[in-house]
């Protein structure tokens, strides 16, 4: 590992450029750049799950760290490592602070792995638009965590509203178990599905996504019956226009199969972790159409895979817009106490 304290962009590019050499081509044939926004208190969550990514999709990893953008002087910290602790990888982990924390991308572009896909992935609260942010517009694919969110479901509302073709969302990916079993469940049956229900906490985007997913798929639209007792969604029923009914319901890592006439079957419905999750999304880098499908259904708008997949940047300075605010908010007490 090269770690570099105050340094410039150049020379991390050259550090890194040594450190390669050195290696001996450890690191060769990366398929990607995976670009890791991230919060410092984050920074080894984000790094394991990397790793676990990187086993199945050699990459480079430019992880940022953006830190006090109202700080007087500008710095950058930077950590080099080839190989050894994070896997078949390159990993860049920078911090920036001062004012070079809103203009991340001078020193992320120079080290952009040449013609291969650049995927930007936000482990944290994502952005309200992702615009704003270059390290998203200059990715292929984009990867946010409604989850992380202060309100999960109006953040998956606003993915929608801000939808380009390559975004995608980790709510998506954790139910892939739950549309496989969904799916597998009508191979022996061509019965029409006439209702749903989900069950699953009000704040569970994994819910929204999945009661999209359902009305895009069979055009119904599902109810959803909320539910405290379980941190997660619960269960997933399903009435044909036969009479059956199928219910799908979690226990701890298995679910439970119920179908009319039949025996309960018990399948395996394992909470993965992060970097599986990761993994999964890094396996295609062409816009996701189910998934638009989806959270379009999910947010009441039609047409998202319709939409450009060429992102405009939009520059925003949250420094400003802070100061904005602030000023507005001592504006109005002043105005209040005349």
């Amino acid at each position: 590992m090269i770690g570099l304290w105050d340094t410039t962009g150049n020379e991390v590019v050259k550090a890194l450029a040594a450190e390669r050499r050195s290696a001996g081509g450890v690191a060769s044939g990366m398929a990607l750049t995976l670009i890791v926004v991230v919060d410092e208190k984050r920074v080894r969550e984000a790094e394991a799950a990397a790793t676990i990514a990187a086993a199945a999709h050699p990459c480079r990893l430019l992880v940022v760290v953006r830190s006090d953008v109202e700080r007087d002087r500008n710095r950058l910290d930077a950590e080099i490592v080839v190989g050894g602790r994070l896997g078949p990888c390159e990993a860049v982990v920078t911090r920036m602070y001062g004012r070079l924390a809103l203009h991340a991308e001078s020193v992320v572009m120079p080290l952009l792995v040449p013609d291969v896909p650049v995927v930007t992935w936000w482990h944290g609260e994502p952005p309200e638009e992702i615009a704003t942010d270059f390290l998203g517009v200059v990715a292929d694919r984009r990867i946010t965590d409604s989850a992380q969110a202060a309100d999960p479901i109006a953040a998956l509302k606003q993915r929608a509203h801000d939808y380009a073709p390559g975004d995608t969302d980790l709510a998506w990916t954790r139910i892939t178990p739950w549309r496989t079993l969904v799916a597998g469940a009508f191979d022996t049956t061509q019965a029409r599905v006439t209702e749903a229900t989900v069950v699953a906490p009000r704040t569970d985007p994994t819910a929204a996504l999945m009661r999209g997913w359902l009305n895009a798929r069979l055009g119904i639209d599902p109810a959803w019956e909320h539910t405290d007792e379980f941190p997660r969604m619960r269960e997933v029923q399903l009435r044909c226009a036969n009479g059956d009914e199928l219910t799908l319901t979690r226990d701890d890592s298995i679910a439970v199969f119920r179908r009319t006439g039949q025996e309960d079957r018990t399948l395996p419905l394992v909470r993965r972790p992060l970097g599986d999750e990761l993994a999964e999304e890094l396996r295609r880098l062409d816009a996701d159409q189910v998934y638009a499908e989806a959270l379009g259904a999910a947010a009441g708008l039609a047409g998202l895979d319709q939409r450009p997949a060429q992102r405009v940047h939009v520059w925003k300075d949250p420094a400003t817009a802070r100061r904005a605010e602030a000023g507005v908010t001592a504006h109005a007490g002043a105005t209040a106490n005349e």
